[in-house]
């Protein structure tokens, strides 16, 4: 089968299963990450094939949604490739991606590392920030039935992964404990500088959601 065909099978079949996904972990989100990627990887030197596969399957079954369980993604994804005839060295490489993608709360040592890593971590990341990565962080709070803002629950910078994962803190401590630290996470040129202007962005929401509570606005 050829690549076109690949890519146009893998969004039927990506779109079919995230169709009744929470707001944020939706098909629009894997759409902006797919752009994004594509978008990076024109100043990288990577498997192209590799990465939009990456980008397309890195949320197919997200372990938020799948109480905690992280092999279910990695399954589907092989599975449906072997279906596709995709190369077995892409496939290896695609799951690979998905496992090591995850922010994991920022203090895990990444297991995996390679130039498509980079470009489609680089490119889901940039949908946790700026305008987009705010709107996703309410929505996935509403969701979780999660506080907006308590001044009295600090945000927890220490985190390990399954700390992490079991966080129920509102919804502005999440800004500290990940938003806000992607900026410095980010792997390729082309990220940072759009890392750079998201982050500028987050922080003048945080100056005037600040400015709201304490009515100086």
């Amino acid at each position: 089968m050829d690549q076109k065909n690949i890519i146009t099978n893998t969004i039927a079949f990506v779109k079919k299963q995230l169709a009744n996904a929470e707001g944020g972990h939706d098909w629009f989100h894997i759409e902006r990450v797919y752009k994004n990627a594509m978008l990076i990887a024109k100043n990288e030197s990577a498997d192209i094939l590799v990465i939009q596969l990456g980008a397309l399957l890195h949320d197919i079954a997200d372990s938020k949604f799948h109480d905690g369980d992280e092999t279910i993604g990695p399954k589907m994804a092989r599975e449906f490739l072997l279906k596709q005839d995709v190369d077995l060295q892409v496939i290896d490489h695609v799951i690979d991606i998905i496992e090591n993608i995850s922010f994991k709360g920022g203090n895990e040592a990444q297991k995996f590392k390679s130039a498509e890593l980079d470009v489609v971590q680089d490119a889901d990341r940039l949908d946790a920030m700026g305008a987009i990565g705010i709107a996703r962080c309410f929505n996935y709070g509403g969701f979780k039935n999660r506080e907006i803002y308590n001044p009295d629950i600090e945000p927890n910078l220490t985190m390990g992964k399954a700390e992490y994962k079991a966080s129920n803190g509102p919804s502005i401590n999440h800004f500290y404990e990940k938003l806000l630290l992607l900026k410095h996470k980010m792997n390729t040129k082309t990220g940072k500088a759009l890392a750079e202007k998201r982050h500028a962005f987050m922080e003048l929401y945080l100056e005037q959601f600040y400015k709201e509570r304490d009515a100086n606005v």
